[in-house]
């Protein structure tokens, strides 16, 4: 396991997330990229518990996705059926996730955004615009851009759907869908691929 962990998480944190996979039996499997997820939990028809995480995740946003989903099986090995992303999951991921703040784990520069989603964690990391950019280093996939680098009125594909970028409003985009004629809300760091 040692030598699995090694390939996507911070060195420091491999014996803190050993103890929790033994601790809590937790499966891992470490699956090619998902366009909507970065992991999920679920519980598998013989009732073991599955865990998987995408392989495409820097070092970072998979141990914290890791952590994430960890705590849902926690979470449901402790009270059962409740709210997916509920205060009882909040309570839990917060508490797993304390140990990993640490300069040593996290770069100083994550830090501070990581304290700062903890104190509410999401469903998804992503919707905390400031922690998904700082988790990514500021830098799209390769040969895609964040919504907000693109010039308004610029054509993008996103999820196989072609879309022009239209006025920001507080914190998201307006963008309208050239298929359908409707106009979607995209948050800042929507990695898109560029139409020129």
């Amino acid at each position: 396991m040692k030598k699995t962990l090694k390939k996507y998480i911070p060195e420091k944190a491999i014996p803190l997330v050993e103890y929790l996979i033994n601790k809590h039996q937790v499966n891992l499997k470490i699956v090619n990229q998902r366009q909507t997820k970065h992991g999920d939990f679920r519980s598998m028809p013989n009732g073991k518990m599955l865990i998987t995480v995408n392989n495409n995740l820097n070092h970072y946003q998979f141990l914290l996705t890791l952590i994430h989903e960890i705590a849902h099986h926690v979470t449901h090995q402790k009270f059962g059926r409740v709210q997916p992303h509920g205060k009882e999951w909040k309570t839990i991921f917060q508490h797993l996730m304390l140990p990993f703040l640490e300069p040593e784990i996290y770069p100083t520069q994550i830090l501070p955004h990581l304290a700062n989603y903890l104190k509410n964690p999401k469903a998804s990391t992503d919707t905390d615009v400031k922690l998904s950019l700082v988790l990514r280093n500021g830098k799209a996939e390769v040969g895609k851009n964040f919504i907000f680098e693109i010039p308004n009125g610029s054509v993008f594909r996103f999820k196989d759907k072609i879309y022009k970028r239209g006025n920001k409003r507080r914190t998201r985009y307006e963008c309208l869908n050239l298929t359908n004629k409707r106009v979607y809300l995209f948050n800042q760091n929507a990695e898109v691929l560029l139409i020129k």
